[in-house]
């Protein structure tokens, strides 16, 4: 994972804590094979389709992204976005949805192409195809 995209994943937990939301995250950095095991649900293997990006056409390849879902409880984990645990009359999962644009994710919700609820990501500015020819963020953690 890059070290900034590392940072506002462990603020979005904790902030998302305070407002009364536990969350986990689902998943972060996928390797090629990884995303290209997930691109085959649905098409290949049983289950629905998750994902249109094939291996190295995800920003989890390149460790820029993450997965989210809610977590009631210690073993129940849901991905509910109309649940309102904190009871506030908002839906906890836009809460953290807010909260992650703050930390400077972008959401899947927002995708025009395929709607991805729990993936947030941190392009940096930098396209698929920018990532694929080796371009990376710098680290301005230095």
């Amino acid at each position: 994972m890059h070290p900034l995209v590392e940072d506002a994943r462990e603020l979005l937990i904790h902030q998302a804590n305070q407002q009364g939301i536990s969350i986990i995250i689902t998943d972060g950095f996928r390797s090629v094979d990884e995303q290209n095991a997930i691109y085959k649900k649905g098409r290949e293997t049983d289950g629905n389709i998750v994902t249109y990006a094939k291996g190295g056409e995800s920003y989890h390849n390149y460790g820029l992204a993450i997965d989210f879902a809610l977590q009631p409880s210690q073993n129940n984990v849901i991905w509910d976005l109309e649940y309102d645990g904190n009871q506030n009359g908002q839906s906890d999962w836009m809460e953290v949805v807010e909260i992650a644009k703050l930390l400077g994710f972008s959401w899947g919700g927002d995708f025009t192409r395929f709607s991805d609820y729990p993936h947030l990501q941190m392009d940096f500015g930098l396209s698929i195809t920018e990532l694929k020819w080796g371009k990376r963020p710098e680290d301005v953690t230095d």
